[in-house]
């Protein structure tokens, strides 16, 4: 984590000054979170990160006027070495706009009229390497499940799935069920495959959605 181990780094990316304002008292206001930056737009945010700037958290909005988007700041940070978990905070909740978001690696999505305990407690998630979707979102998502019909997941493969969405690479996933790397990536395929996606942010959320797992 950004600073001291006990505090969590937030980078706040928004076109809107009073909003990242806002967002910057409120975040400022707990007690072991803090605004490390702020951007208004994608480009932005990834110059501070080339600067130095080393988030636990960035909460990205979706939409920024001309500048670079969310979901292509989010793919393009999420696709950096060990990077922050990227939280959308947006007012848009369309379908399209969801999925695009979480396809791109978004670790959550939460919509701006949220109370702050609810961003608060995002936060925390995000940091830990959870899964965070407000509840209109994960109706939606659920609602595009049920439309294709409930994913059959094997009892290893949904096992797996939880423990991915408790934030475990791979390498732990393996060790903690005695299996091989190997033979963890085949699951996440067969586990892609079925559940229509390609990132394990995805997965989480569509299983999730679907009530294969339990929120972490």
């Amino acid at each position: 984590m950004s600073g001291t181990s006990d505090v969590i780094g937030v980078l706040l990316v928004d076109d809107h000054p009073v909003v990242r304002r806002g967002l910057r008292a409120m975040v400022d206001d707990l007690p072991d979170v803090t605004a490390v930056g702020e951007a208004a737009d994608g480009a932005e945010a990834l110059r501070l990160l080339d600067e130095g700037v080393r988030p636990d958290v960035v909460l990205m909005d979706l939409q920024m006027g001309t500048g670079m988007h969310g979901v292509e700041a989010t793919r393009r940070i999420t696709a950096r070495p060990r990077p922050p978990a990227v939280l959308i905070l947006t007012t848009y909740s369309t379908d399209a706009d969801i999925l695009a978001a979480v396809e791109a690696g978004a670790t959550g999505y939460l919509l701006k009229d949220a109370p702050p305990e609810e961003v608060a407690a995002a936060v925390h998630a995000a940091a830990r390497g959870e899964t965070v979707l407000a509840p209109p979102v994960a109706a939606r998502l659920l609602g595009r499940v049920r439309a294709g019909g409930r994913p059959a997941l094997s009892p290893r493969e949904t096992e797996i799935l939880g423990l991915v969405a408790e934030g475990l690479a791979n390498r732990q996933i393996s060790k903690r069920l005695f299996i091989s790397e190997a033979t963890v990536k085949t699951h996440l395929v067969h586990i892609y495959d079925k559940l229509g996606v390609d990132s394990r942010t995805a997965a989480v959320a569509a299983g999730l959605a679907a009530g294969l797992i339990r929120a972490v």
